[in-house]
């Protein structure tokens, strides 16, 4: 497995958010984590990612422990998250927020009086992640005058800008007009199809999670209820009656 949680266990004084939770992700997998509201599932994407420390349990990426690692650190390993926020850079380019994203990670200082020529191999890797996501015809473009799904997929290219191995999705669908959402599920289906990244995405809408994932984790109460492929999750009635309702009935 390339990401899993252990007997993962989150406490908030005498308030049990995550309980226990034993999750296994697969490597170059697009993993869903879904639930009702206040089911656990924002506290335990915030375990995978570092925000939050365990009360107890570990978090295992490819075979190390990286339970009390910070967010900074599991960046450097490979592993990269997005907000439900969108967070960029209103008053730089698309290019530049990308770039930016390219070097940050590339263990070179920040230097002002450095020729831009020098910074030629960050450019051309900002480029080809424009061109992954569809935003190469907007390159030179403020980011502040992009559309809310066009400021989403800027996100997940400064997400990709580094190359991780593991994307930590939070709701990339929160707060887009329902036209947008089809041409967000494209982009990160096209990111699937490179067949070099594993995907886990905490997200309500549920077109989005059948459509694109290949395995879901459902959580209730801080707990693991079902965990499955989209048709074995559908299928089942414990889900069903707590989460899905009549969404499959037919």
């Amino acid at each position: 497995m390339i990401l899993e949680t252990k007997n993962l266990r989150k406490e908030f004084g005498g308030l049990v958010a995550v309980a226990d939770m034993s999750v296994q992700i697969q490597p170059g997998s697009t993993h869903a984590i879904i639930g009702p509201n206040g089911a656990g599932k924002t506290t335990f994407f915030n375990l995978l990612t570092g925000k939050y420390q365990p009360t107890a349990g570990q978090v295992i990426f490819k075979g190390q422990d990286i339970t009390n690692m910070p967010i900074h650190r599991r960046a450097h390993l490979g592993i990269g998250r997005s907000f439900q926020i969108t967070n960029i850079f209103p008053n730089l380019t698309v290019l530049e927020n990308v770039r930016l994203a390219v070097q940050a990670l590339s263990h070179v200082n920040f230097r002002f009086y450095r020729h831009a020529n020098y910074y030629q191999n960050f450019i051309r890797r900002a480029y080809h992640v424009l061109e992954i996501v569809g935003l190469l015809d907007v390159a030179m473009l403020p980011a502040s005058v992009l559309p809310h799904g066009g400021k989403r997929k800027l996100e997940l290219a400064i997400l990709l800008a580094p190359d991780p191995e593991v994307l930590l999705l939070d709701e990339p669908t929160a707060g887009m007009a329902s036209e947008q959402v089809p041409e967000l599920i494209e982009t990160i289906q096209m990111i699937r199809e490179q067949g070099n990244k594993t995907i886990v995405l905490v997200e309500h809408n549920m077109n989005v999670v059948m459509g694109i994932c290949d395995q879901i984790t459902v959580m209730n109460y801080g707990q693991l209820l079902a965990q499955g492929t989209p048709a074995e999750i559908a299928a089942n009635q414990t889900v069903q009656d707590v989460y899905l309702g009549t969404l499959y009935d037919d």
